[in-house]
């Protein structure tokens, strides 16, 4: 080697040495009057419960289970409404009144009565649905090849209940052919009451008319898809001369002709809308042959389809135990999962009735049970429902419910997690965010002060495809997300919760590996720092490893046949670290500070996140992340205004790859080591450096020198 060689060789080895040795910062920024937050761990840092297998709840609300979850620490709770995404009737109380009491069918009120203890509540699957979901009956009506059968929109939705035009609240069904096909009509076999007002029309944009397809393309009229006189009954329409490739079919309702559907005219709700019996499209030859290129099926593979809203009206015919378990409320309350303290409860909004949402609320605080708040629906932008319409349900729901229980705590909408705005078809004044247009019409009739709180779910990478390298990305998704909220109009005053919420909404691998872990940290201390009143874990109670994307689960813990724990995953370690060591489990005020680190990789991604909080018992506590999965990093840790440090014993809980590894094995994987933290003691002084273990949650817990 030459001399040269060896002395650039030399050089080399000493920078390198050098960037290895050179200590890394973490800053906090502990002026008192710069604390970015300040909560309660008791009221701030809860976790949900879904609706449960069917046979499970028993099981799962009980000991030894439930002293297991309990152990994770986490705190206040929300009950989630699945019903309202399975396009299904809830009867949360199963005693109650039918609207045609004689053949137990229309619209159901549960019982505000509070007599025997609601242990188990089941779904009802609606008879009149337009979505193309599942299989069974959850099949679309619009497109199942049975003639007898129909979609009808909402009534709630019409003037006699909105007290508004219809116009304002146009409803509308969308046919997807799965690609783009070659067509020039479409035939429409109209059930009562029909659409005297109506318009065809094709979507323009590359991808599809929903998500981030929306403001992507725009919705055309054919040149003869306008019906300004309709008459019901199967209508073909020759909508133009000549063929055009078209996916998406969407038709477009503004007047009713409010004749009365199949259930009669005793109640009006049978006789406002819209309802139709089946739909077809494809080609209309010259001499009236016309050819379909629907799949009329009852079945996942009939076409798809989407309507705007749909009828509540069914039957004590159409219960479905097998759909699952949605807790009864009085076993909920009882069986010691809230640990006593106020819970966020729902309301089923979307395919219910405002007298039967009254009365659940009525029956919870006759039964003095501790309620937080009351979320208004569930997920309204996944059921692509338009602002206008959730807005128009929320206000009547709103009235019924306040003219019961005046004090109760109203809010919503409980977005889907999404990490952009959530967009819609633009208004007649170019407007695409669904939340400032849900704000506008509160306003637009005087009613924000019904709206208490603001909720959205929070799931921010797709299902099965979580790299490690989403984890550096988190503060940044919730802070973006966050931001849209704020810019959308969202008043600074108003609280806002994330009430449901996990890497994904379908758990793959990542979720039990200590990646899940540890994204779990970053998160709550992201979401915190934002400003969030509270955040809630998906999902609380365990679901067993799912064999999709390698193996996951939502939960903390899984559990085999007989419901007995068989191993701990990531996020019931990290839930204790963050929950009974960052903070104290007080019902107490905590500042939380901002922490900035310089720890990161070449390609400039942040690898360690930090998060502070100056405690009731005065001590200092910053939750640490090193998201490097391969490195150890040394770090220094400063407190700004004035400048201080971490004196004497520290308290050190380590939670990363030491203590728990994941060994993958589909349904049988399991972690070995699996927990629990590790905890030791740190003599602290001014530029003491602190080890962060690769892939790894710390807590540095003590108090800061004068």
């Amino acid at each position: 080697m030459t001399q040269s060689k060896i002395i650039s060789c030399g050089i080399a080895a000493l920078l390198s040495f050098a960037l290895v040795a050179t200590p890394q910062n973490i800053i906090v920024d502990a002026d008192p009057s710069h604390a970015v937050n300040s909560f309660s761990p008791i009221r701030a840092l809860g976790a949900g419960v879904d609706r449960l297998k069917t046979g499970s709840t028993d099981h799962l609300l009980t000991d030894p289970i439930l002293k297991q979850v309990l152990d994770a620490g986490w705190q206040p709770v929300t009950y989630r409404q699945n019903t309202d995404l399975q396009v299904q009737a809830w009867h949360w109380n199963p005693r109650g009144t039918w609207s045609n009491p004689e053949k137990q069918e229309g619209y159901f009120t549960g019982s505000a009565d509070p007599a025997d203890p609601i242990r188990h509540s089941w779904a009802y699957p609606l008879p009149h649905r337009g979505f193309a979901r599942g299989d069974g009956t959850e099949y679309s009506r619009l497109t199942d090849g049975d003639p007898t059968t129909y979609w009808k929109s909402n009534p709630y939705l019409t003037r006699d209940f909105t007290g508004e035009d219809d116009s304002l609240h146009p409803q509308w069904v969308i046919l997807d052919l799965g690609a783009k096909q070659d067509l020039n009509a479409i035939r429409i076999a109209w059930a009562q009451p029909y659409a005297r007002r109506y318009i065809v029309q094709f979507w323009t944009g590359a991808g599809e008319p929903f998500y981030d397809g929306t403001t992507k393309g725009i919705w055309q009229t054919f040149p003869s898809g306008i019906v300004t006189d309709g008459q019901g009954g199967a209508v073909t329409l020759k909508l133009v001369s000549w063929k055009i490739p078209v996916q998406y079919i969407r038709i477009w309702m503004t007047e009713s002709s409010n004749t009365c559907d199949t259930h009669g005219d005793s109640d009006k709700r049978n006789c406002v809308g819209y309802a139709l019996n089946e739909l077809y499209a494809g080609t209309l030859t010259p001499d009236g042959q016309f050819t379909d290129l629907v799949k009329h099926l009852k079945s996942r593979n009939q076409t798809a389809t989407w309507p705007s809203s749909v009828d509540p009206w069914h039957a004590a015919t159409d219960l479905d135990e097998s759909k699952g378990d949605q807790v009864g409320f009085d076993f909920f309350f009882s069986s010691g999962v809230t640990r006593g303290l106020p819970a966020i409860v729902p309301v089923a909004m979307l395919y219910s009735t405002p007298d039967e949402a009254a009365a659940e609320i009525a029956y919870l605080y006759q039964r003095h049970y501790p309620i937080a708040r009351i979320e208004m629906g569930e997920e309204p932008d996944g059921q692509k429902m338009l602002p206008e319409d959730y807005g128009a349900l929320y206000l009547q729901f709103a009235t019924a419910i306040h003219r019961l229980v005046p004090e109760a705590k109203l809010g919503g909408p409980s977005f889907e997690g999404t990490n952009e705005d959530v967009e819609v078809w633009p208004d007649a004044q170019g407007r695409v965010s669904w939340l400032g247009r849900f704000l506008d019409y509160l306003k637009a009739h005087n009613r924000m002060n019904d709206l208490t709180f603001f909720s959205f779910e929070h799931y921010p990478y797709e299902a099965c495809k979580n790299p490690w390298s989403d984890l550096y990305r988190e503060p940044q998704i919730v802070s973006h997300i966050l931001e849209v909220w704020k810019n959308d109009g969202l008043p600074a005053d108003l609280p806002f919760f994330m009430t449901e919420g996990n890497m994904s909404w379908q758990s793959g691998q990542m979720y039990v590996d200590i990646m899940g872990g540890l994204w779990l940290a970053d998160y709550v201390g992201s979401m915190m720092s934002g400003g969030a009143s509270a955040t809630y874990f998906f999902h609380y109670l365990p679901w067993g490893l799912s064999p999709e994307c390698g193996g996951g689960s939502f939960g903390f813990f899984n559990i085999d046949k007989n419901y007995k724990i068989t191993g701990y995953f990531s996020q019931y370690f990290a839930a204790q670290v963050i929950s009974k060591e960052w903070v104290q489990p007080v019902d107490a005020t905590h500042l939380l500070f901002r922490a900035s680190s310089d720890v990161r990789d070449a390609s400039g991604n942040v690898l360690v996140t930090a998060y502070a909080v100056e405690r009731p018992d005065g001590q200092w506590s910053v939750m640490i992340i090193n998201k490097d999965r391969d490195n150890a990093h040394s770090v220094k840790i400063a407190f700004t205004g004035p400048d201080r440090s971490f004196a004497g014993p520290v308290d050190r809980i380590t939670f990363g790859a030491a203590e728990y590894q994941w060994h993958p094995d589909g349904v049988n994987g399991h972690a070995d080591p699996d927990g629990p933290p590790g905890k030791s003691k740190v003599t602290a002084e001014r530029g003491t450096l602190y080890q962060l273990p690769k892939a790894s949650i710390v807590v540095l817990r003590g108090s800061l020198a004068p």
